[in-house]
């Protein structure tokens, strides 16, 4: 009870200042001296359960807590062995295990298809309409098919001593491509009608394919000759409608914009080179930021397709607009954060609870993986730091190839506004950029390496996973931490569904789903307050 109390007086001083701060008119004031009051915004008790507070809102603070409060609820852990992944419908999600393909109902968990392959389960990808299913088994290596109102139907795609190195569904959920084994050739295989198209020469195995916005046409990178070109294809007809060369040494991968009308290519990490094509082979636009070192690492479209995104070993990210394609803002993540930076550093902490209990009698399976007796339950919580602060930084090693160095992750929030970013020489922070007021808004520092970062596909909110048993959320009005409640259970990767209400966590050898409630309204900030 008296923790309670405490909690509550916090809240409401936190209200006080948060007033005060408002009639300077002064917005950072008010942000730092909230997070300072109450550090990490929403404490989570061993049940899960989130408090939903927004400091920002105006009006009075709130009254009941509990009244307030939402929980994320977690299923039972279940046994996998390989990808998992929703179905894009939401309804189902795959889970490999062994050679058995597993199907279970996203409501009820229940298993409602399970179909046994030939070989052990490599990778797993749901068609668009959710109807199909294909299995990559690399190590046979053949592709099966699976259809969930069919049971009885089933495919199987063998290429014989060319091999198969990746398989992926069309657009129109009824071809599948596949790439042979040392990119002799990728295969378009209907199957409406058994027949196939072949594609001489490959570039790459699962990357340097790309389809537009509404799935009529695919950009597929080949090499011959010793040069790099772009084949178009129609995805109704696969005859290929033009090919144009690109002035790349050893092309990476390429994307199409998210309003079809251009096409970005970008050349390997020995040489910094970007390319914007329009989808007849014109070169609009030649970028190139530095030369004599590594280049680019990462590239990404925002979804509204107006800002490219480029990450580069040289730990900076720049960011292209898509009229004059000119950089117009570029962050660089700085091992040392200084004044008179605004943005608030959320630091991952532990915060031991003195739990006796002594005097219960508990079965041993009953206690969490990361009890111990002597110390009680360790929960974490976000830390706000003063400047100025020095970030985990680790020098890459010179004599070992592919360097942990530069921006290796890079995420675009669902309304363009914000992007997350790692550089891989300090791998525990994530920076969140703010693209409105182009400067850092906040910055992450974990004390495990981060191991995948998501955004929810309807809203502002970031979740992000360090192989720890913890969650970390984050939101523009503060970060948060949510404690597993499954034993042992450690959290290596992590994918919304498409309406961002539930998550899928996994484990080394097993995954759950978490229910994640939605955000109040009152929780979206928006810059221009």
């Amino acid at each position: 009870m008296i923790s309670c109390l405490s909690r509550c007086g916090r809240l409401t001083w936190m209200w006080q200042v948060s007033q005060a701060a408002n009639e300077e008119n002064n917005e950072q004031v008010i942000r730092r001296a909230i997070y300072r009051i109450y550090p990490c915004l929403s404490e989570l008790s061993l049940s899960t359960k989130i408090i939903g507070i927004d400091p920002f809102s105006s009006g009075n603070p709130p009254q009941n807590l509990s009244a307030s409060s939402q929980t994320m609820e977690f299923t039972e852990p279940y046994k996998q062995t390989g990808p998992c992944c929703f179905s894009p419908n939401s309804r189902y999600v795959a889970v490999a295990n062994d050679y058995r393909l597993v199907i279970r109902d996203t409501f009820s968990f229940q298993v409602v298809q399970l179909f046994s392959c030939l070989d052990k389960i490599s990778y797993i990808e749901w068609a668009l309409d959710s109807e199909y299913i294909l299995c990559g088994l690399y190590k046979k290596p053949m592709i099966q098919a699976w259809s969930l109102s069919q049971p009885e139907w089933t495919c199987k795609i063998d290429e014989g001593p060319a091999g198969v190195s990746y398989a992926r569904w069309s657009p129109d959920s009824r071809h599948i491509l596949t790439t042979s084994e040392f990119q002799l050739r990728l295969t378009v295989w209907s199957l409406l009608n058994t027949a196939c198209v072949h594609v001489q020469w490959p570039k790459h195995g699962s990357k340097g394919v790309s389809f537009n916005r509404d799935g009529k046409f695919a950009a597929i990178c080949t090499r011959r000759d010793c040069k790099d070109y772009v084949n178009l294809l129609s995805c109704q007809s696969w005859e290929i409608m033009g090919s144009f060369a690109v002035d790349t040494l050893d092309l990476a991968d390429l994307e199409w914009s998210p309003d079809d009308s251009s096409i970005v290519v970008w050349d390997s990490p020995l040489e910094y080179k970007v390319l914007i094509y329009s989808p007849d082979g014109r070169c609009l636009f030649k970028y190139q930021a530095y030369e004599c070192g590594l280049g680019v690492k990462t590239v990404s479209w925002s979804p509204c397709g107006q800002f490219l995104a480029i990450g580069s070993y040289d730990q900076m990210l720049r960011v292209l607009n898509h009229l004059t394609w000119k950089t117009f803002a570029e962050f660089l993540h700085l091992s040392t954060v200084r004044a008179p930076c605004c943005a608030a550093i959320f630091k991952e902490v532990d915060e031991p609870l003195q739990l006796d209990m002594s005097e219960l009698s508990l079965d041993d399976n009953f206690m969490p993986s990361n009890y111990d007796a002597s110390e009680g339950y360790i929960s974490v919580r976000y830390e706000v730091m003063d400047l100025p602060v020095s970030l985990p930084f680790q020098k890459p090693l010179v004599d070992k190839p592919n360097p942990k160095q530069g921006v290796g992750l890079l995420a675009w929030s669902k309304d363009s506004q914000y992007i997350c970013t790692r550089n891989d020489s300090m791998p525990t922070a994530l920076w969140i950029w703010d693209m409105q007021r182009l400067e850092v808004a906040a910055i992450l520092v974990q004390k495990e390496p981060i191991r995948a970062a998501v955004w929810d596909p309807t809203c502002t909110r970031l979740l992000l996973c360090t192989g720890s048993s913890h969650l970390y959320m984050w939101t523009p009005s503060g970060a948060f931490c949510v404690c597993n409640p499954l034993p042992g259970f450690s959290i290596t990767d992590l994918k919304w569904n498409i309406d961002g209400s539930c998550l899928l966590l996994k484990d080394k050898d097993a995954f759950c789903c978490a229910t994640v409630p939605p955000l109040p309204e009152s929780s979206d900030y928006s810059s221009d307050d």
